[in-house]
Parts: C-alpha cells; sequence; structure tokens
C-alpha cells in the first residue's frame, strides 16, 4: 500500500468521523430542543392544574364555611374567612363550636361535589391547648370514595366523641401537593453529550488503532522488499564472482601456469562456500524464533572464545590494520550455554563494527562481573545509529539506513538471531549510539540460569 492510499485512507475516515460527530450533535440539539419545549408545555400545564386545583379548594371550603355558619345560626362576616397559606394548605376562620365528625363529613362532601379527589387531612384549633388537633388522614379512592387511613383506628373523628372546646378556626392540609415539583427546579439531561463522548472516543480508538495497523504493515512490506533486494544482490554477487571465474578457466590456458588455474580454483572454491554459507544462514535464521531455538548448554569460556575473534579479525584487518583492544576482568569467565550460539553472537557484533565503520576499526572488548553473570561490553568507532532506528534493530529483517555507506551487505537477521540468543539464554542485550560516534553493544549472561 502506497503513502498516498494510506493518505487517502485518514483522510476519507476523518470524514467518515466528522459527519458521523456532525450528524450526532445536530440530532442530540433536536432532542434537547424538544425536551426543552416539553418541559416547558408541562411547566404550564401544572401551573394552571395547581391554581385550577387552589381555586377548587378555596371554593369548597367558603361552601364548607357557609354551611357551617347557616347550620349554627351564626350571621358572622365570612369574607376573607378562607385563607390559603400555601397550595397545600389551607386555614378557614370560624367563630363558633365545631366538632371533628361533623366537619369531616362535611368536607368529604363538599371536596366531591367539587371534583377534589386528594387526600387531606384536617385539624381544629383548641384555644384552651393552644394547639391544633389533627384528624386521620383520609384517602380518596375509586370504590370508597373517602375514607380514613385506617380503620382500626379511632381518633377524633369518631361520632361518639364528646367535643366541647371552643375553635377558632380550622385547617385542611393536602400532603400529596406538597411532594409536586417545581417546574423551575427541573434539570436538563446531559447525557446524550456524555454518551456523544463515549462513541467519539471508540470510535478514534478504533479508527487509531487501524491506521496503526495499516502503517506497521506497510513498513513491514518495505522491510520485506528491502529484504529481497539485499537478499538477490548477496546471492547474485558470489554467483557472477564463480561465473567469472569459470569462464576465464574455459577460456584460457594455464598449461604453463598453474598457479594462476589455482587462483581461480581458490576463488571458485571460497565464493561457493560464500554462497553456501548465505543460504544456510537465510533457510536458518528467517525460520527462527523462541521455540524453535535448541540450545545444548556445556561450559562455555567467553575469555575463549573473545581472544579467537580478536585472532581472526586481526588476520583480516591486516592490511588496514584495524585495532582490536581486550580488557577481560570477568571472574569466573565461563557460563553455561550454548557454545555455538554465543560464539556466533559475539562474532556478528564484531562483524558488525567492522562493516558499518568508514575509517579504519577500532573495537574495544571488556568483561566485568555483575549481578552473578559475565557482562560484556563491545565498542566501535563506527557511524552510529540514531535514536529513532535504536529500537527496531532486533527486528527481524530491519536494517539501518547506512546513508553514504552503499556497500554493507546483509539480510537484517544479523542483530535479531543475537537477542533470539541472549533472551534464549535469559540474558541482556543493550545499545548505546549515537551518529557519527560509534555504537556499545552491552551483554549480560547469567553463570547459571
Amino acid at each position: 500500500m502506497s503513502r498516498k492510499t494510506i493518505n487517502a485512507v485518514i483522510i476519507f475516515g476523518l470524514l467518515s468521523l466528522l459527519s458521523i460527530l456532525f450528524t450526532q450533535i445536530i440530532w442530540i440539539r433536536s432532542t434537547i430542543n424538544a425536551q426543552q419545549t416539553t418541559i416547558m408545555l408541562q411547566e404550564r400545564q401544572d401551573s394552571l392544574n395547581l391554581k385550577q386545583f387552589e381555586e377548587q379548594v378555596r371554593v369548597a371550603l367558603r361552601n364548607v364555611t357557609e354551611e357551617i355558619s347557616t347550620h349554627q345560626a351564626d350571621s358572622s362576616d365570612l369574607y376573607g374567612a378562607v385563607k390559603q397559606k400555601s397550595s397545600s394548605y389551607f386555614l378557614v376562620d370560624i367563630n363558633e363550636d365545631l366538632h371533628p365528625y361533623y366537619l369531616e363529613q362535611l368536607l368529604k362532601r363538599t371536596f366531591y361535589d367539587h371534583g377534589i379527589s386528594e387526600d387531606f387531612q384536617y385539624g381544629i384549633y383548641d384555644c384552651f391547648n393552644d394547639s391544633i388537633v389533627y384528624g386521620n388522614l383520609i384517602k380518596f379512592s375509586r370504590d370508597s370514595l373517602y375514607a380514613p387511613i385506617s380503620d382500626s383506628v379511632v381518633g377524633i373523628t369518631s361520632p361518639a366523641l364528646e367535643w366541647k372546646k371552643d375553635g377558632h378556626y380550622f385547617t385542611v392540609f393536602f400532603p400529596k401537593i406538597e411532594g409536586f415539583q417545581d417546574s423551575s427546579s427541573l434539570e436538563q439531561n446531559s447525557s446524550p453529550w456524555f454518551y456523544l463522548f463515549i462513541i467519539v472516543c471508540v470510535i478514534l480508538l478504533f479508527f487509531s488503532f487501524t491506521i496503526f495497523v495499516i502503517i506497521k504493515q506497510k513498513r513491514i512490506s518495505e522491510v520485506k522488499t528491502d529484504f529481497m533486494n539485499n537478499m538477490t544482490h548477496e546471492l547474485k554477487t558470489p554467483i557472477s564472482t564463480i561465473g567469472l571465474s569459470s569462464e576465464m578457466m574455459l577460456k584460457e590456458d594455464f598449461s604453463n601456469n598453474p598457479e594462476r588455474l589455482k587462483r581461480f580454483a581458490s576463488i571458485i572454491y571460497k565464493e561457493n562456500k560464500r554462497l553456501e554459507n548465505q543460504v544456510e544462514r537465510v533457510l536458518n535464521i528467517a525460520k527462527l524464533n523462541e521455540n524453535e531455538l535448541v540450545i545444548e548448554k556445556v561450559n562455555v569460556p567467553i575469555h575463549e572464545i573473545i581472544e579467537e575473534a580478536a585472532e581472526s579479525f586481526r588476520f583480516n584487518q591486516s592490511e588496514k590494520k584495524g585495532i582490536i583492544d581486550l580488557d577481560l576482568q570477568a571472574q569466573p569467565s565461563n557460563v553455561s550455554g550454548d557454545l555455538v550460539h554465543i560464539t556466533n553472537v559475539i562474532f556478528n557484533l564484531i562483524d558488525n563494527a567492522v562493516k558499518y565503520t568508514i575509517k579504519t576499526p577500532e573495537i574495544s572488548i571488556k568483561t566485568i562481573t555483575e549481578n552473578k553473570g559475565i557482562k560484556i561490553v563491545i565498542q566501535d568507532n563506527g557511524i552510529g545509529i540514531k535514536r529513532e532506528n535504536l529500537k527496531q534493530i532486533f527486528e527481524k529483517f530491519y536494517r539501518v539506513p547506512t546513508g553514504n555507506l552503499h556497500d554493507v551487505k546483509g539480510f537484517g537477521l544479523g542483530l535479531y538471531y543475537v537477542k533470539l540468543v541472549i533472551d534464549a539464554h535469559k540474558g541482556k542485550i543493550n545499545v548505546k549510539s549515537s551518529p557519527d560516534n560509534g555504537s556499545e553493544f552491552s551483554i549480560w549472561l547469567p553463570y547459571n540460569d
């Protein structure tokens, strides 16, 4: 997948996300507006119902007051007798004795005649005790109309009650009206915005994960393409050398110059071994993973391996006058591990130090004892590695860009193999590097894992 395709996917994805977000915002705003309109209409309706109820109660209580006055043959002025303290509490002034049972029956009948079906409780003021004596809570139902809340309780509503107290007023209280919610206290529901936030977060996470996977697959594809190009170059070079040497041997007469014949034969042999090693290396390392790496543990002499690798370095660098410095201080210097794999690790790191330098190679190897194990530090004066590439150097098939150094050969499997071997031995490997300042690889292997 090309960069343009990825950019197009990102742009279309963002446009789709913005479209969904825009649609959801419009829908939520429409819902909230409709909700506000409904609340406003409900507020008006509740207000009208409450005012209508209050007016019905006032009219009913005036009728009750008039009937009480008529029954008692009292001609007192009834103007302003009914006082409304709140939407649920009313007070009625009277100037005569009033029996509770009679008042209850009168209230029941009058409320029913005026279509008032709310539960109520009444009270009569006792001037001797300066208190209000309450009757039972009267509940309304379709079957029994008005009835006391409990038939077993005999309160002041008993018809046999002797009542000789002077009352100046009585009260009527509607408990359910007290629980009516003021429309102004209704809060707008903010949950749609919360749900929208959650949905947007989930979509963003999914979209980011998708883009991450696409970019990662693109990078893997580029790495594999680079690997194929490098492998083709690595295999083509020895094949071309073998073909050229074979052609020279067929064309020329070496009867008078057997040394020249021997040299061409030696070239063919070395290039053939090189080709064989490259093919074997690709076939073996490319299929390695932690479960397939076989470790045969023996007593591995680390210092002897390092010294052998140093001798090989000095022999191959005799013309370039490369320098390798050893500082082997670890005691003991033997670890439990696979001799072949650990040897390959040391040789591989030294080989990288030689390949990735444009100067005369200068390598220093140091060993110390650390945390019940041996630490091996290999430092070089190579071209170094940029910080953004350090996290990827141990990945399979990954090759660090070498800038102006174009003749470095390899498949991007060396450091992957090194990391695989160290992990299999329960060791650790770290690298410090910066461009033009060389690299330092630190390996720690336990004496006995």
